[in-house]
């Protein structure tokens, strides 16, 4: 019986999806000015927003992978990304970039690690299980100032955010535990920077490619990802739109109240959660204006950027295609870290509230920070963070040099 139903429910999926193509494109003759200013929508914030955040990282990771720093990084980080993730050394460079600008660029780097061999399958399932995040000039700059009018509720976010996908690290490193494992390095911490430099001068071997030429692919395929991305942001912003006007969103919305009724969302704040099911940027917009308590707000914003959308759904699954890469502890994960960042939210904002203001009392969770202490105090951590990009490419160019300039 059990056999039977996965049969049919195989068969309908393809006619699901054409009789959903289907419609969209009939919507689309019917509403075209609608959807015309959908699309624009989506192209601008794609142009205005995602490109200028995402091209220079896109172009850094690409160089780094193509200088070995990522394999520099492998074996220097083993001992801690082994015994905390139950990874390579190489994802703590996948975590850093994937902490630091957001979806998809970790689920590129993953599949790149992947095609390479440096990970194995369920370990590259986990690194993207917890590498993908909403990037920190979204949370503090887009959600923060642009829609909430608060630049103290970013940390709120930002915190809640990343403490939960920690914790989905440490909760998938039990995930496929007893599938092999990829080789792990030698933790002779007194030998770990030799055995790190020879990698990394081992890689550089190995890809062999001069320097003007290994910056031409970086920008070229950086670019290319980034038109990849804008399309899925363009289509799903016409998906909105479409789903909006044919009174979808509404029927989501009603169903998804339930969801949200854990963490006190009201009826208000589903119409949001209906739209972050596709499309994060648009969802977490809808909640910041709908009209419920800041906390709500909150709550709402932390479950669409946990669960990041069906569009970053589509990016990610488009970057592993080429992989043996599953898709279903993802979608897990997303779930997983939806429900916990709000569950840390409402925690911030109430039991925990006493012990976070002794911890931070200068900026974290204070309404009205002043904009002079949360820009020097992000100033600061971005100036550390650039300090530590410019040591690893230095150090990447110099193994280039000294390896290239021997006869």
């Amino acid at each position: 019986m059990r056999h039977q139903v996965f049969i049919i429910a195989r068969g309908l999926g393809p006619f699901l999806t054409v009789a959903a193509v289907m419609v969209l494109a009939l919507a689309i003759v019917l509403f075209p000015q609608d959807v015309f200013q959908a699309a624009l929508r989506g192209l601008k914030a794609w142009w205005e927003i995602v490109v200028p955040a995402l091209l220079p990282f896109f172009i850094i990771s690409q160089l780094f992978m193509g200088l070995g720093i990522v394999h520099f990084l492998g074996v220097l980080l083993e001992p801690v990304m082994r015994p905390l993730f139950n990874v390579p050394g190489n994802g703590a460079f996948v975590m850093a970039m994937g902490y630091t600008s957001g979806s998809p660029i970790s689920a590129i780097l993953t599949a790149q690690l992947r095609q390479q061999g440096l990970v194995t399958r369920v370990e590259g399932e986990r690194l993207i299980c917890f590498t993908s995040n909403a990037s920190p000039l979204f949370m503090l700059g887009a959600v923060a100032v642009g829609m909430l009018h608060d630049p103290a509720l970013g940390p709120v976010l930002a915190g809640a955010h990343y403490g939960a996908n920690f914790f989905l690290g440490t909760l998938f490193r039990f995930y496929g535990c007893r599938q092999p494992a990829s080789p792990p390095a030698s933790y002779n911490l007194a030998a770990l920077p030799r055995r790190a430099w020879q990698a990394m001068v081992r890689a550089q071997q190995k890809d062999g490619r001069p320097l003007g030429q290994l910056l031409g692919d970086a920008v070229n395929r950086s670019f290319l990802t980034l038109i990849t991305i804008g399309g899925f942001i363009i289509l799903f912003s016409v998906i909105i739109q479409v789903a909006s006007i044919l009174g979808v969103l509404g029927y989501l919305a009603k169903i998804l109240f339930f969801a949200g009724r854990p963490f006190g969302l009201s009826r208000e704040a589903s119409l949001a959660l209906a739209a972050g099911i596709f499309e994060m940027t648009m969802g977490a917009k809808i909640a910041s204006e709908a009209p419920v308590p800041v906390s709500e707000q909150l709550a709402a914003i932390s479950l669409i950027m946990g669960w990041a959308g069906l569009s970053i759904l589509g990016q990610v699954a488009a970057m592993v295609s080429q992989t043996d890469l599953r898709l279903g502890p993802f979608i897990a994960a997303r779930l997983l870290h939806g429900f916990l960042a709000a569950l840390l939210v409402r925690l911030c904002q109430g039991p925990a509230r006493p012990v976070l203001l002794l911890l931070a009392p200068g900026y974290t969770l204070v309404p009205g920070t002043p904009w002079l202490t949360l820009w020097l105090h992000y100033t600061w951590y971005a100036f550390i963070l650039m300090l530590l990009l410019f040591l690893l490419a230095a150090l990447g160019f110099g193994a280039r040099y000294f390896l290239y300039r021997r006869p």
